[in-house]
């Protein structure tokens, strides 16, 4: 026998090869582990810098002893090896040539070339490493997994048996490492499959903090390598009054590495079962799903006077996106169903997507198909679109044919100045006119409604057309010129000019009550809009030793005809009008294209803003605004009453006001006003404010809003809208919202929640309010939902949803 004490020794590649890949093969195992975690630590050795592949192993050792009688070669004594980027430490490594067995104890530690990191104290293994075992494993992986097991034994070179394993994908405890993590999964056997990537559990239990919570006697799951895996997903549960109780046990199915497909049945105690598919596809440019959903209903009396009274009810959606370039994509949405409360009755996907802050339920569901392209300065959206109403008034919802935005900013200058253009084409088609109630009485006894053929009730002073009857289009073409220029005073002097042309073409059918709105039959109109106008600022600076402040008196003059055919057009897009201090010197204060603001106006204010050295500002605006000559566009009624009650519609605006202060990062408060210029009544007033700590934030906003009988609103409105959330706990969240309505005096809208997060669990629940308006005269239905989750990293997550509603 010969023996060397050495630091560095190249060792015959037949000994790299077995150490490393029959390592690998354990450390492969990610999940499963021991009777519990104790994560000792082990005493690291220094790592020299991984020398070159060149086939063979680098051993760095106290000795290294070669046997040749019995044919053996034992390192010993801080020995570590190296080998294509991976590292192998232990207290003695030997390998038999007889036996061709390598055999390594001792503080063993493998680290491979992914991160994954293996402990053990005695490793056996073949020199084809397809057999041998291994004690007192425990695996750390990349993807933050942890493992462990009393004793590990590896056959036919693909399964590895676990005793005594436990998995979980919590962290240890900084301060006590042999504390239960949150959760680990316990199994007097663990079988991992490394060809199919599948961990197998026997006589599990589901362990919190180290307390049993629930028995298997059997689960598996693809190990945390796996990425897409066939198989049973996590269920979930259900519950509502017309339904009943479900329970729903998706099964995914990995078809391909680039699509997939799900199915969901869901048993329900009352209706039977909900079958739900889903199918997936990723292509080279994109992606699309197809989701369908039916059920034969065992009791539709449980909707008796309800849509969903039927035998049979379901649905298709489906959407997709694809890249035509970097600059250009097309896509689509599209929704079918049986009736429109299937997807809210049954609590389905596409309904809980389109969910709000407060869970309020959707209006409508949008099927379209769209074409967009985004440039360095250009945008262009083109999109067909047709809404399918959850309220039943489907025959009152327009079909979009095609709407079509397309804008521009040129590269270079036009006579020393910026030039942008935009244009606008919207089509639509609609069966039944919209009328909304505008008074008491015509709510109550429902002159408004489709069902009313009164045209003498049908009046523009009971009634507003929210939608024509018919077909309508509209083409827009819109130039804008401005250029700034700063004289020697340090005024800032802008002239700017547009032109805009509309061509509109409606054919409008002849409803009860529409020709009280609009001329029926077939119209043509063709307006244009030349505009000239020039804005000034002078901004005085005040610097201080505690801050600066910049004042500056602003006035907009804008010269320009009056509108044409100003409320003898449908009007569709530009229904929405709020007069405040963030359109005050807007051009034209219309939301939308149906509508252009005409004859002369100026727009004046004074903006002060003051900036602290220490942090924090304030920015604060007051001004108002006058119609110089022409035809005021906002006094001026149309189907839908835009600009009435505005505050713009009278030769001398109200005045506006916003008062903006953030002292620091933690504090934010805002103003808007809008106060009548005779007798400074206050018509619009917000109030909100925002704080957000290390540990909490909050925000509440005050609304008033004074009567605007025009447009139906007969009674002040005024409320509070508060929301909270406060971190009680390292991980623990509280979380709430709720409005208050402070004339009827009452909250009629809340949410409550806490969640735990960490980065192996997640747990939530969740208790809503929101109401749900049905069409005509019915009353709104206040909805209840209790909603629940819980999430456990790598296995997966379940959630139960229960809820109802009743009539307010």
């Amino acid at each position: 026998m010969r023996r060397h004490r050495t630091r560095l020794l190249a060792v015959p590649v037949l000994l790299a090869g077995l150490a490393v890949a029959a390592l690998l093969e354990f450390a492969a195992t990610t999940p499963a582990a021991a009777q519990g975690f104790t994560f000792n630590p082990i005493h690291t050795r220094p790592k020299p810098p991984p020398p070159a592949n060149n086939g063979q192993m680098l051993v760095q050792a106290v000795e290294v002893d070669y046997d040749y009688n019995n044919q053996r070669v034992s390192a010993v004594g801080n020995v570590q090896m190296f080998f294509n980027g991976t590292s192998i430490e232990a207290d003695k490594v030997i390998y038999d040539q007889k036996t061709k067995r390598l055999h390594a104890e001792g503080n063993i530690r493998l680290t491979d070339v992914d991160g994954k990191i293996t402990y053990a104290n005695i490793m056996d293994l073949s020199d084809d490493y397809r057999d041998g075992f291994v004690d007192s494993l425990r695996v750390d992986s990349p993807e933050q997994t942890r493992m462990a097991a009393t004793r590990a034994d590896r056959s036919s070179g693909n399964y590895t048996v676990f005793e005594n394993g436990v998995y979980t994908a919590c962290a240890p405890c900084k301060d006590d490492p042999k504390k239960p993590p949150l959760w680990q999964v316990k199994g007097a056997r663990i079988i991992h499959d490394q060809t199919d990537k599948m961990m197998y559990f026997e006589n599990a239990q589901l362990e919190f903090f180290g307390v049993p919570m629930a028995y298997l006697p059997y689960f598996s799951t693809p190990d945390p390598t796996v990425k897409r895996k066939t198989g049973f997903l996590m269920p979930s549960m259900t519950s509502t009054t017309t339904v009943g109780f479900g329970v729903e046990t998706p099964f995914y199915w990995a078809i391909a590495p680039d699509y997939d497909a799900t199915f969901s049945p869901r048993i329900t105690s009352r209706q039977g079962v909900l079958f739900q598919g889903e199918f997936r596809q990723r292509l080279i440019n994109g992606s699309y799903q197809i989701r369908a959903y039916g059920i034969d209903q065992l009791d539709p009396g449980a909707f008796a006077g309800q849509p969903g009274d039927l035998q049979f009810r379901g649905a298709v959606d489906t959407k997709g996106q694809f890249a035509l370039n970097d600059k250009w994509v097309w896509g689509w949405d599209g929704v079918l169903m049986s009736d429109y409360y299937f997807f809210s009755d049954y609590r389905l996907a596409q309904y809980k997507d389109t969910l709000g802050s407060f869970l309020s339920l959707p209006t409508e569901a949008i099927s379209q198909l769209y074409l967009t392209g985004v440039g360095n300065r250009s945008y262009f959206d083109a999109r067909t679109i047709y809404y399918l109403s959850y309220s039943g008034n489907q025959a009152q919802v327009p079909i979009v044919h095609p709407v079509i935005d397309y804008s521009n900013v040129l590269n270079r200058n036009l006579l020393g100045g910026e030039f942008s253009y935009k244009t606008n084409f919207t089509s639509l088609t609609r069966d039944t006119a919209a009328f909304d109630p505008i008074t008491l009485q015509a709510a109550t006894n429902g002159w408004c409604l489709p069902t009313s053929a009164d045209p003498t009730v049908k009046i523009p002073t009971n009634c507003l057309l929210r939608g024509i009857p018919g077909t309508y289009t509209r083409a827009t073409a819109e130039g804008q010129w401005r250029r700034s220029f700063t004289d020697d005073w340090g005024q800032i002097w802008t002239p700017f000019a547009s032109l805009r042309v509309d061509a509109v073409d409606a054919s409008i059918s002849n409803q009860p009550g529409v020709s009280n709105f609009l001329p029926v039959g077939d119209t043509q109109a063709l307006r244009a809009m030349p505009t000239v106008g020039l804005e000034y600022r002078y901004p005085f600076i005040n610097v201080q030793p505690w801050g600066t402040t910049t004042v500056e008196p602003i006035a907009q003059v804008i010269i320009r005809p009056n509108e044409s055919y100003a409320g003898k057009l449908p009007n569709e897009d530009a229904q929405s009008m709020v007069f405040d201090a963030s359109n005050l010197f807007s051009v034209d204060k219309f939301s939308g294209y149906d509508r252009v603001e005409g004859g002369g106006r100026a727009n004046v204010g004074v903006q002060a803003t003051t900036q602290f050295d220490r942090g924090g500002s304030v920015n604060m605006l007051f001004g108002q605004s006058y119609q110089l000559f022409g035809l005021n566009s906002f006094a001026v009624a149309d189907v839908t009453n835009t600009g009435l009650n505005s505050g713009l519609d009278k030769p001398r605006s109200d005045y506006v006001a916003r008062i903006n202060y953030s002292p620091n990062r933690t504090y934010t408060f805002s103003t808007r006003a809008r106060f009548d210029e005779q007798t400074l009544d206050v018509q619009r007033f917000e109030a909100e404010g925002r704080a957000s700590f290390d540990r909490w934030s909050v925000s509440l906003m005050y609304g008033n809003y004074a009567a605007q009988p025009e447009l139906g609103y007969l009674t002040r409105r005024e409320g509070l809208l508060g929301s909270g959330s406060v971190k009680v706990a390292a991980n623990w969240v509280v979380s709430g919202a709720a409005r208050w309505d402070l004339v009827n005096n009452q909250i009629n809208q809340y949410v409550i929640g806490a969640g735990y997060v960490d980065d192996c669990f997640v747990l939530a629940a969740n208790y809503v309010t929101s109401y749900a308006y049905s069409a005509g005269s019915a009353p709104p239905v206040l909805n209840h939902a209790i909603m629940l989750q819980i999430g456990l990293r790598t296995l997966g997550s379940t959630a139960s949803t229960a809820g109802g509603g009743t009539i307010q």
